[in-house]
C-alpha cells in the first residue's frame, strides 16, 4: 500500500528540532542579540526535482509554524533535562514564535516543464530568530516531498529495520545516538525509529549503548537524553563577524564564555574551515584542549580522523583515551562498527556515533518489489551572511564547500590550504 495522503508536515511541537538549535540560540541571544542573518537552501542533487504541488503544500505548512509555542510542561522538562539552558533563555523561548514572513519560498520550473522544477528558500531576520528555521524547515520539506512527489514507498518493515540496526550497533559495542531529524522521511518515521531503538536497547545485552536522540521532542516523549554539540553555523557566523584569522579559536572562546560553567560537554566541530586549519589553532592552547570534552568529525575520511586526533592529543601531553570522539558524517550501521573497531585498536575508547539519514530515511521502492533504494533528499540550509558579511564553509569534502567564492579563496590562502 502506497504512503497515504497525510496532514501538512508541521512539527507537532516547537521542540521537534535538534538540541543544538536551542543551545546555539541561547548563545546567540547572549552574545550577538542584534545581528541580522540570512540562510539559504541548497538542493545538492540537481537531478531531483520538486513539483509545484509540493512547493505550494510546503508553503502552506510553513505558514502554520507560527502556531508553535513552548508549553509549560515542556518548559519544566527542559529545566530538568537541559540545566545548561538558563532561566532567562527559557523565558525567551517561551515567548518565541516562528515568523513565516521570514521565509521566502520560490518555485522555478525546469525549462518548459511548468509542473516540475527547483525550490529556492531564503530565510532572513535577526540571527537569534532565523537560527531556529533550519532543522524543522528541512524536515518539513522532506516530508512534503515524500507526500507529493515520491509516493512509491510505505512504512512496512521500518520498525524491524530500526530494531535490527540498534541491535547490531549495541552488540558491537557502539555508543550511538539518533541524529535523523533534518532529512527524515516523515515525523512518523523518526518516531518509529526512536521507539524501536529504545526497544533494542532494552532487549540487547551488549557492550554498546543508546546515548539518546538529537530531537528534543522525542527525547522528552521516550525518556532519552537530548544530544547536541555545536554546528558549523556558529563558526561561520563568528568568523564573519570577528574575522577569519584564528576564527576557530574565537568561536571556541565565545562558546566557552556561555557554557564553560554550565556542566554541559564541550564538543568542538573540526571541519568548518577544514580539520587541518582547526588542528593548527587547537594545538596552540593546551589548557583549552584539556577543557574541551572532545571533537566531532563531520566530513572527509573518518578512518584518518582517529589517528590524527590521537597524534594531536599526544603531542599536547593529553591522554587521547580521556577524550570523546563523535562521528556524524553519513554513517551507516556497518560504517560505525568499522570505525569503532579502529578506535578501539587506537585506544580511543570514548568514540560515539550520531547516525541520521541511515536511521530515518532508509526505504525501498514499492515498484521494485523493495529491491531498489528509495533515495532520500540531499538538501542543506546554510548560513549565508550575518550583518551583510558573507559566511562560508570549506569542509573536509570539497563538494560541501559553500558560500561567497571570494571569501572562500581568501580563507584558503589565509590558512595555507591546498586549492582544488
Amino acid at each position: 500500500m502506497a504512503a497515504p495522503a497525510a496532514a501538512l508536515a508541521v512539527p507537532p511541537s516547537i521542540l521537534d528540532t535538534d538540541l543544538y538549535k536551542l543551545s546555539m540560540q541561547q548563545a546567540v541571544l547572549k552574545t550577538f542579540p542584534g545581528v541580522q542573518a540570512t540562510y539559504r537552501f541548497t538542493n545538492r542533487n540537481k537531478s531531483t526535482l520538486f513539483s509545484r504541488q509540493c512547493a505550494e503544500r510546503f508553503r502552506t505548512a510553513v505558514s502554520h509554524f507560527s502556531f508553535l509555542a513552548l508549553t509549560q510542561e515542556e518548559r519544566e522538562w527542559l529545566q530538568k533535562a537541559c540545566p545548561f539552558l538558563e532561566p532567562s533563555y527559557l523565558e525567551y523561548l517561551s515567548g518565541f514564535r516562528y515568523k513565516p514572513e521570514q521565509v521566502d519560498i520560490e518555485f522555478v520550473p525546469a525549462g518548459d516543464d511548468d509542473v516540475r522544477g527547483q525550490i529556492y528558500i531564503t530565510i532572513t531576520g535577526p540571527w537569534v530568530e532565523a537560527i531556529m528555521w533550519e532543522v524543522p524547515l528541512m524536515a518539513c520539506l522532506s516530508e512534503t516531498y515524500f507526500q507529493t512527489v515520491d509516493k512509491d514507498w510505505d512504512y512496512e518493515g521500518q520498525a524491524d529495520l530500526a530494531f535490527e540496526k540498534g541491535k547490531t550497533l549495541l552488540s558491537h559495542g557502539c555508543a550511538f545516538s539518533e541524529f535523523g531529524t533534518r532529512r527524515r522521511r516523515s515525523y512518523r518515521t523518526q518516531e518509529i525509529v526512536v521507539e524501536n531503538l529504545v526497544k533494542a536497547s532494552e532487549a540487547t545485552k551488549g557492550p554498546g549503548r543508546l546515548t539518546g536522540t538529537s530531537n528534543v521532542h522525542l527525547a522528552r516523549l521516550y525518556d532519552l537524553e537530548p544530544i547536541g554539540t555545536i554546528a558549523h553555523e556558529w563558526f561561520m557566523g563568528v568568523a564573519a563577524l570577528k574575522g577569519y584569522e584564528n576564527a576557530n579559536a574565537k568561536a571556541l572562546k565565545i562558546w566557552e564564555g556561555v557554557y564553560e560553567t554550565s556542566g554541559t560537554a564541550l564538543i568542538a566541530l573540526t571541519d568548518t574551515f577544514t580539520t587541518t586549519a582547526f588542528f593548527q589553532e587547537f594545538a596552540e592552547d593546551t589548557p583549552r584542549a584539556q577543557r574541551w570534552t572532545g571533537l566531532r568529525q563531520d566530513s572527509g575520511d573518518p578512518f584518518t580522523f582517529g589517528p590524527r586526533v590521537k597524534e594531536l592529543y599526544e603531542s599536547l601531553g593529553i591522554d587521547p583515551a580521556t577524550k570523546l570522539l563523535v562521528y556524524s558524517d553519513s554513517l551507516s550501521t556497518e560504517k560505525a562498527v568499522k570505525i569503532r573497531e579502529q578506535c578501539t585498536s587506537l585506544g580511543l575508547t570514548k568514540a560515539s556515533f550520531g547516525i541520521g539519514t541511515h536511521f530515518t530515511n532508509d526505504f525501498k521502492s514499492l515498484s521494485s518489489s523493495r529491491q531498489e533504494k528509495s533515495k532520500a533528499l540531499n538538501i542543506v540550509i546554510k548560513l549565508a551572511q550575518v550583518d551583510d558579511k558573507p559566511c562560508i564553509k570549506l569542509s573536509d569534502d570539497l563538494t560541501k564547500t559553500t558560500g561567497d567564492k571570494a571569501t572562500v579563496d581568501y580563507v584558503i590562502d589565509l590558512y595555507h590550504l591546498p586549492k582544488s
